[in-house]
């Protein structure tokens, strides 16, 4: 452990002396000339060989190390004992990490205080560390170094490089006042009941849906603190209505924002959209087939609520965590099918986790493409670039394995059945936070294989992809003769 600790403190330092650096030097250029005229690629290239994703990587890793000892502080348990550093840290990773998974039920366990550190993690693990930190260095008007631009840019997944400072700008303005409102909506419900502590409970709530992040301070009902509102369709649109805006991405707000002025949107945007629409209408008429006469989840409920706690788990599922009741009690076809939206999850740049709805779509269409007969990728008259397809490939092909790997080892030390353990660990990397499993009654050894599963979904396919684009820099220095090889 001692070993541990060294190592984040380390890497601590580094981060910290890069931000002073990137967040905080001096004014030292006076022309006014453009960064395209300033800077060449050679220059752009050299700065990206420091490898961002590692300062992603680590950037989450410190928030967690940090989260984890205000959250192991008597101050934050209603006990008015320390909960534990190893429970701690599975806290702090799943809120930073938007998983949602906890050992303790955040209502009855932890203080106004802790709960004021858990939602503080959510927020900075929905928006990104990276994309704070350059918020609020504009705010306070520090200039932002060239590798803070590269940094910021890899964050958010943006194509476009000279405007990223702005985007985030209008990303955190966004996200505030959309949080905003959906806790003026939950109030509406809320205060009623638990009065004046009913907006905190809207904003906490709407933070944590918005962020896809799963958790809750309804207290546990059934280990679904959500089933008492089954049946209000105001909670549930507007929770489910969070989930999917902050699921859709960054890059697709933008592309909504300024469609009147190009009258178009990226190819990105349209796949998804088109991905994700799919995904709902197909994930509520799966859960409603084959749960419709389940009395232990909806089968005891009215027609109409039976769709819309279906629409509900279908976008819940997939990468938010929230549920209506016990996850233990669906059907394992169910629990089948879920796997599968978990595995996907939201879409590339938002708040959410899985291998992201464009890959997905990338991959159905490569394989559509391959049985027309056709050697390109086209989706919607457009071609896609070869190693984008390889991309999609390589991270769903890496993402399988880890997910299988981890179940392997936890079936090999805790005898439970199959599809529970598949679908708890599926549900980390997807950042879902849905378990059938009691997680305190699994062994110390699982639970670090799940701290390792959440922390891998949340930061491994989107620095993987970012590690995958930086090598495409790369000149090749040499060229190979074409080998023949049969498949299939």
């Amino acid at each position: 452990m001692f070993f541990v600790y060294s190592i984040i403190t380390k890497h601590f330092i580094v981060l910290y002396k890069y931000l002073i650096y990137n967040f905080t030097k001096k004014k030292e250029r006076k022309e006014s000339i453009t960064m395209e005229k300033k800077v060449n690629f050679k220059k752009i290239r050299k700065l990206q060989n420091i490898a961002p994703s590692r300062i992603i990587v680590f950037s989450f890793a410190i928030v967690i190390f940090l989260g984890s000892i205000l959250l192991s502080l008597p101050i934050s348990s209603k006990s008015g004992e320390s909960l534990g550093f190893f429970n701690s840290i599975f806290t702090s990773t799943s809120a930073t990490c938007v998983t949602g998974l906890t050992l303790y039920d955040t209502y009855e366990n932890y203080t106004f205080f802790g709960q004021i550190i858990i939602l503080i993690l959510i927020q900075m693990g929905g928006l990104g560390i990276v994309t704070l930190a350059t918020f609020f260095s504009i705010i306070i008007g520090k200039k932002v170094g060239l590798k803070g631009m590269i940094l910021a840019k890899e964050s958010v997944n943006n194509f476009n490089f000279p405007d990223v400072l702005s985007l985030i700008k209008k990303i955190v303005i966004v996200t505030i006042s959309i949080e905003l409102f959906g806790a003026l909506l939950l109030s509406l419900k809320l205060v009623p009941i638990f009065g004046v502590k009913g907006f905190y409970y809207g904003l906490f709530h709407s933070v944590s849906a918005f962020c896809n992040a799963g958790f809750d301070i309804m207290g546990p009902v059934d280990q679904s603190s959500l089933s008492n509102y089954f049946n209000d369709s105001l909670v549930l649109l507007t929770i489910s209505s969070l989930t999917i805006i902050g699921g859709l991405g960054f890059v697709v707000w933008r592309d909504f924002y300024e469609f009147k002025k190009r009258k178009n949107v990226y190819l990105h945007t349209k796949i998804v959209l088109v991905i994700s629409i799919i995904l709902i209408i197909i994930g509520t008429i799966f859960i409603l087939n084959f749960e419709f006469y389940n009395s232990k989840t909806i089968g005891s409920m009215n027609t109409g609520n039976k769709i819309l706690n279906a629409y509900f788990m279908s976008i819940s599922s997939r990468t938010a965590g929230f549920s209506t009741f016990n996850i233990h009690d669906l059907s394992e076809i169910s629990k089948v099918f879920m796997v599968v939206l978990m595995f996907i999850g939201a879409s590339s740049g938002s708040t959410g986790g899985g291998v992201k709805t464009s890959t997905f779509g990338i991959m159905i269409f490569a394989i559509i493409s391959q049985i027309k007969g056709s050697e390109s990728t086209i989706i919607f008259k457009r071609k896609i670039p070869y190693s984008i397809v390889t991309k999609a490939l390589t991270i769903s092909g890496l993402s399988m394995i880890l997910i299988i790997s981890i179940t392997t080892l936890i079936l090999v030390i805790e005898p439970n059945p199959f599809i529970d353990v598949l679908f708890l660990t599926t549900s980390a990397f997807g950042t879902v936070g849905l378990s059938p499993l009691p997680l305190n009654e699994l062994g110390l050894f699982s639970k670090t294989l799940i701290i390792v599963t959440m922390f891998l979904g949340r930061v491994g396919p989107m620095t993987f992809g970012i590690a995958l684009s930086l090598k495409s820099y790369k000149r090749k220095s040499a060229v190979y003769p074409e080998g023949k090889v049969l498949v299939g």
